[in-house]
């Protein structure tokens, strides 16, 4: 059956949903929520929950990347944020935080012109390996070349690649790509790579050996990628589209298994549930983060986008804060909005469904059912 929409008489165009567009069903079996496991398992490391903070100067800093892995997620560090361009960049995440809106972007851009250290690069990574927590740190497509020796060398445990969209066919007649195939398969460490948004793009790169892919496309609280560049993925459709190639490259590579790490428009405990219904093995989040009272952007959020130089795609915005980062993460919930206990609420939503474990959750009923807010 085709999903095809005829947008014009040239033209026609494949429909997609987002998460506010989908719901899930309870099945004939409910659980207790606390029989049911969270948990889940990337190359050699386990976590207690599938929650990934993303590399986002707002939403992480070394403390926080250290809070969250004692609470059983994952912090990612910016190896490309104020924290490696700085010896001290709280001064600046406190200017940052009281920016007018119509100087913001400027300011950041000129903030943002500091080069990055690779001798921050090391400490910072060694200071979240001193605290015992998974190590992880994210660099775009374009500076991967010039800075992974220093993060290998820092004793990463999982590296990140992470732009707006990451193919492995990249083309340019500027500079030699990055072969991410050839830089994979020579890396000691498991390799985070992404974003992609189509079944295509993300087989692709889970032929260069990577052990995740991330899904999506500016997607996020902070992005403005639609508006202007005029490209926008929304992400029910693209989880379940990755999820698709992954079945598929398991057969074809003889049973390697990739996961599949939604990143981007899961700003609440519902978006998370219905990421995981989708396909999702794990979830990136940065506004949900964002939100926490000890997080470095003091209830504003925004991403490298919102200061490019030359086509800022971003902004920051204001998320406000909602508790602490253990409350947003276990609560308890002392509103019903979705923006605390993000743990809880999937429990819960995997009790009432009556599946067990992440993977069983994939397998839920999803309906169509757009979302309507009051």
């Amino acid at each position: 059956m085709s999903n095809e929409i005829e947008i014009g008489r040239g033209k026609r165009g494949r429909r997609a949903f987002s998460f506010d567009d989908i719901a899930i069903v309870p099945s004939r079996r409910t659980r207790d929520p606390q029989d049911v496991s969270v948990s889940w398992q990337i190359d050699a490391y386990h976590f207690e929950t599938p929650i990934i903070a993303a590399p986002m100067d707002s939403v992480m800093s070394p403390a926080t990347a250290i809070a969250l892995g004692k609470l059983g997620g994952l912090g990612v560090l910016d190896l490309e944020g104020l924290w490696t361009r700085f010896e001290d960049p709280q001064p600046l995440l406190d200017e940052i935080a009281r920016l007018a809106p119509e100087e913001s972007t400027r300011r950041m851009q000129e903030i943002y012109a500091e080069p990055i250290k690779a001798e921050l690069i090391k400490a910072r990574l060694q200071e979240v390996r001193a605290a015992g927590v998974t190590v992880a740190g994210a660099l775009s497509p374009q500076r991967t070349q010039e800075f992974y020796a220093d993060v290998v060398a820092a004793g990463v445990d999982l590296f990140v690649i992470r732009g707006t969209t990451v193919s492995a066919e990249h083309v340019s007649s500027n500079a030699e790509p990055l072969n991410l195939k050839r830089f994979i398969y020579e890396l000691d460490v498991p390799v985070i790579v992404g974003g992609a948004s189509t079944y295509t793009a993300a087989l692709h790169l889970m032929r260069t050996g990577a052990a995740g892919v991330l899904v999506g496309f500016g997607g996020g609280a902070a992005h403005t990628t639609r508006t202007t560049l005029g490209i926008h993925a929304p992400m029910a459709s693209a989880v379940a589209d990755v999820a698709a190639a992954r079945r598929d490259y398991l057969d074809e590579s003889g049973g390697r298994y990739v996961h599949v790490i939604a990143d981007g428009g899961i700003g609440r405990s519902g978006d998370l549930v219905k990421a995981v219904a989708c396909g999702a093995d794990a979830v990136m989040v940065g506004a949900a983060l964002a939100r926490a009272d000890e997080a470095p952007g003091q209830g504003w959020h925004w991403g490298p986008e919102a200061h490019h130089p030359q086509l800022p795609r971003g902004e920051r915005v204001q998320v406000g804060t909602c508790g602490s980062l253990e409350e947003i993460m276990f609560g308890p919930g002392r509103q019903s909005d979705g923006t605390l206990n993000l743990v809880g609420a999937l429990r819960r939503a995997m009790a009432t469904t009556g599946y067990s474990d992440l993977k069983e959750l994939q397998r839920v009923e999803v309906v169509v059912s757009p979302y309507q807010p009051r």
